[in-house]
């Protein structure tokens, strides 16, 4: 029986249910915390409320009918599964984790200065072992392509990331500007590294309605991601109906990831007048208000399910 890790151990492929796959559960940069959690204004972390707060969030999602969550949380973005154990343990929630490195640019220093074999190692071990001391293992393995394109570290994390995932068979999920139409160039330094562009999901693919980008990344066999529902700042959710649904119809709907890239908690947004109260917490959007649209559309329940079960299973198959 085909298993895939979790924060709260393996699970078999057939019982993850519907999945939304890309969100987060906590983006809480410590160096952030320590140094400004009291400098802008009343403090904005409090560790017992906050968990108390994403089991609250994450309890809703699940009765909405969820059963799966991928936390696409990457070091380079606050990564602390222990916590994220903690929530899922008390929803009855599978939340699937992440290997990798979230850069624009640079790696971390911690990192940066290790040899391409011992970091290699360092994400082997996540997959095979598991994070730390913790016992939980990843399924899968994040990097990113943003605006920046190739630039500074972003070949050696993606030839790292690549290496890891050969010697595993994990899959990848590479972050991407869709403005920059910089999928196109992930997707080659991967594959050119030895992944199989159908080990490859395109993170934010959704954030364009340029059908000929999102089919020239579809047609190489790689995943699309349209995984930001509710980002009105990226693209309207009016507009990403539209090309899910253009998708859908030209059909691409096997190979589609669905999610909102939601988080219980951003730490950017603590304090921060740019981002409007509860933006990019609303993992409700999809079951509730994006679903009915589709149906409403002519979207079959067939089709719902091969987008939030089938889709997401054959993904962490392999």
């Amino acid at each position: 029986m085909e298993t895939v890790e979790t924060v709260l151990g393996p699970v078999p492929l057939a019982e993850l249910g519907p999945t939304l796959a890309h969100e987060h559960v906590f983006v809480l940069e410590p160096e952030a915390l320590r140094n400004y959690g009291h400098a802008l204004g009343e403090p904005w972390w409090d560790e017992e409320a906050r968990v108390a707060a994403a089991v609250a969030t994450l309890s809703a999602l699940r009765a909405a009918g969820v059963r799966t969550i991928v936390d696409a949380t990457a070091i380079g973005l606050g990564r602390d599964v222990g916590r994220v154990r903690r929530v899922a343990e008390a929803v009855g929630l599978n939340v699937i984790v992440a290997s990798g490195v979230y850069s624009f640019l640079e790696l971390p220093r911690f990192l940066a200065y290790r040899s391409d074999e011992q970091l290699v190692e360092l994400f082997v071990r996540e997959l095979r072992e598991g994070i730390d001391d913790t016992g939980i293992r990843a399924a899968f393995l994040k990097c990113a392509v943003e605006a920046h394109g190739l630039a500074g570290d972003v070949p050696r994390i993606l030839r790292l990331i690549a290496a890891a995932a050969v010697e595993t068979g994990a899959p990848v999920m590479v972050h991407t500007n869709a403005r920059q139409r910089t999928g196109l160039l992930a997707l080659e330094a991967l594959t050119e590294a030895g992944v199989d562009p159908r080990r490859i999901v395109v993170a934010h693919a959704g954030d364009s309605n340029d059908l000929d980008y999102l089919r020239a990344l579809a047609d190489t066999g790689a995943w699309l991601g349209l995984d930001r529902f509710g980002w009105e700042r990226f693209n309207p959710d009016e507009q990403r109906i539209e090309t899910l649904l253009a998708l859908l119809e030209a059909g691409y709907g096997d190979r589609l990831h669905l999610g909102h890239d939601a988080a219980c908690f951003y730490d950017f947004m603590a304090a921060n007048p740019r981002f409007a109260p509860g933006e990019g917490q609303d993992y409700l959007l999809i079951p509730e208000r994006i679903l009915p649209r589709l149906r409403d559309a002519g979207v079959t329940q067939e089709q719902i399910d091969e987008l939030l079960v089938e889709t997401p299973r054959r993904f962490f198959a392999g």
